[in-house]
């Protein structure tokens, strides 16, 4: 007498049913164990291998190229037969164990659930995981595995609860938290929960609860995408005090009031510089409160308003564009203290999205920066052709100038009003 495994290869085991025997894989994974079987719909099958399905299924042979297989009765063919306890205890014996993606699926689930409720996590971190409608699919995505997810957690961790630090250098912050220099650089993981983290933060500390789910969360995220599309991660360090490249780009500005009880390095009348490292390692503590501070796009102003009214101008910030965080450093150091930033730019595109985010991220109030301003400044420019270029950018602090810049067409540099706001630096201080 055959022994049961040589019977059953015969049966299910040759090369003309391997195909089948991968579908019926197939099948079993996608269903829990204890499923109740049903008839499933082979099709596109070579001759041999109906010739073969028939002889297992006890049907007549006939030329087709699919069948119905009524898993339930071939399932009590093999168990009668006694050389299996079912089709899937066959399928197991012939090829190896199946694995339930359902169950798979559930387990995975638990895992990573089980990660976001990882013990011994400080405040910050538990926030932004408890919170943050974005939470469980950055994880997901930086972690890939929960393990793995469960390890960056930890690491984010140990920095989150460092911050804020006073002008400590990036790589420094990394070494001594987590042993690794570069274990922030941009670009890791870790890193990216550490910076999510952080602005959850902010927004808590705010005031600004974005604990909202669906639609709502949905439009507060597209309000905040021009700020997210122009924040570079050293600029969200900067705010929780470390530095990143902190001799790039110091911001230039004119005639600040020396800091309470600091060391005034700069001469009055003179354009000046402070670096990153500078406002980050010994903040500056700004006399300015109930100040009007103007704040212009071009450095070209600072140079004509420091050649034109020197140590007579109103204090004067440059962002040289689109802040950078030496330049966001101190501007938001300045309304901390109680100064009140007037913001004029360049009348084009990008300069109308350098003004709202000025204007939104601190409040600022827009100095000659208005349909009628600029209604004024066209009329004063030369003759010319339209030459407005890009995508508009609707001014949020004024619709009708948006309006009056697209029925115009003309861009109107900083540099061409340098008149009217130097009669506002020089009148700020008359008065």
């Amino acid at each position: 007498m055959s022994t049961p495994d040589e019977r059953l290869h015969r049966l299910l085991g040759g090369p003309e049913l391997a195909v089948v025997r991968q579908r019926l894989r197939r099948q079993f994974e996608r269903i829990e164990s204890d499923t109740p079987l049903v008839s499933v719909r082979l099709g596109r099958l070579d001759p041999a291998t109906h010739r073969a399905l028939c002889q297992l299924s006890g049907k007549p042979s006939r030329l087709s190229r699919s069948m119905i297989l009524d898993l339930p009765d071939l399932d009590a063919r093999l168990r009668n037969a006694g050389v299996a306890d079912s089709l899937r205890d066959a399928l197991e014996r012939l090829d190896g164990p199946i694995v339930s993606l359902v169950g798979s699926r559930r387990e995975l689930q638990s895992r990573w659930a089980a990660t976001a409720k990882t013990p011994g996590l400080g405040p910050r971190l538990r926030a932004w995981l408890d919170e943050s409608p974005a939470a469980p699919g950055l994880l997901k995505r930086l972690g890939r595995d929960p393990e793995r997810a469960k390890a960056l957690l930890v690491a984010a961790d140990a920095v989150l609860e460092r911050l804020p630090v006073a002008g400590m250098p990036r790589s420094q912050l990394a070494a001594e938290t987590l042993g690794d220099a570069h274990a922030l650089d941009t670009g890791k993981s870790a890193a990216a929960l550490v910076l999510a983290g952080w602005r959850w933060h902010e927004s808590a500390a705010a005031g600004q609860s974005r604990a909202v789910s669906g639609q709502a969360w949905a439009e507060q995220a597209a309000s905040e995408d021009a700020d997210a599309a122009i924040e570079r991660p050293r600029d969200v360090w900067a705010r929780a005090g470390v530095a990143v490249s902190e001799l790039a780009r110091p911001v230039l500005f004119l005639n600040l009031p020396a800091p309470f009880g600091g060391q005034c390095a700069w001469i009055a009348g003179e354009p000046s510089y402070l670096s990153l490292r500078q406002l980050l390692r010994d903040r500056p503590a700004w006399p300015v409160a109930g100040r009007s501070i103007h704040v212009c796009e071009n450095p070209d102003i600072v140079a004509v308003a420091a050649d034109r009214l020197g140590a007579a101008c109103a204090p004067l910030v440059c962002t040289d564009g689109m802040p950078a965080a030496a330049q966001r450093v101190l501007l938001g150091q300045l309304v901390s203290a109680g100064a009140r930033l007037r913001y004029h730019g360049d009348y084009d595109w990008p300069g109308i999205g350098i003004g709202n985010f000025v204007i939104r991220t601190w409040r600022a109030a827009p100095w000659r920066f208005s349909a009628v301003d600029y209604r004024v400044a066209v009329a004063q420019a030369p003759s010319r052709p339209r030459n407005l270029a890009g995508g508009m950018v609707e001014a949020q602090w004024d619709a009708e100038l948006t309006a009056a810049m697209s029925e115009w067409g003309l861009a109107i540099a900083e540099e061409a009003v340098v008149g009217q706001l130097l009669d506002d630096l020089r009148l700020d201080v008359d008065r």
